[in-house]
């Protein structure tokens, strides 16, 4: 980076540091301990698709790398998502990272925005447990939890979702600014 562009406001994007995706199931435990919650077995990498025949050939490719338990579907804002289902978490995290690693070998780490882990209350959790997600964000590094209580009128849980950061404590690389936790309400992931 130049003198030009540090004048001019410009910051060299962060690279995305995927192996932070591997503390999930350390983090997941304390997640369990402490509040019953376990893993929903369901995944999603979401990015904005280029446009043309190179996307086709990629979503084969990853369906060929990842197997079973992988679909495609897009949101209504555009975005793709390539979601995943595994009872494991360790195998729904590998899959995850295999699949973030080859968009960005494609090329295309650039349209690549998040990952996202679905929980839910487990058989030992509260009652007043609740399902959640966790929000990877590619270009940061970072988590954070989402908790939408009503989609259409766009609620969410932020009691909720601060007592998940404060049990993550630093089992994760949870995501420091509070606005870059974005509400995700189209999400197809569960």
């Amino acid at each position: 980076m130049g003198l030009f562009d540090t004048l001019l406001g410009r910051t060299k994007p962060v690279k995305a540091n995927l192996d932070a995706l591997f503390a999930l199931p350390t983090a997941a435990l304390t997640l369990q301990s402490a509040g019953g919650l376990v893993s929903s077995g369901h995944a999603g990498v979401c990015w904005k698709p280029p446009s043309g025949q190179g996307a086709e050939d990629l979503q084969t490719e990853v369906s060929d790398l990842v197997g079973d338990g992988f679909t495609h579907a897009q949101d209504s804002f555009g975005y793709g998502w390539l979601l995943l289902t595994e009872p494991e978490l360790d195998d729904l995290v590998t899959k995850a990272h295999m699949a973030n690693t080859t968009l960005t070998e494609a090329g295309w780490g650039p349209q690549l925005l998040c990952s996202v882990f679905g929980f839910v209350p487990g058989a030992d959790a509260p009652s007043d447990a609740r399902a959640f997600s966790l929000v990877y964000l590619y270009k940061r590094g970072t988590f954070y939890p989402f908790a939408p209580t009503d989609a259409q009128k766009e609620r969410r849980d932020t009691e909720l979702e601060l007592r998940v950061r404060t049990m993550l404590g630093v089992d994760l690389p949870v995501e420091q600014d509070l606005a870059r936790w974005f509400p995700m309400w189209d999400l197809p992931v569960h």
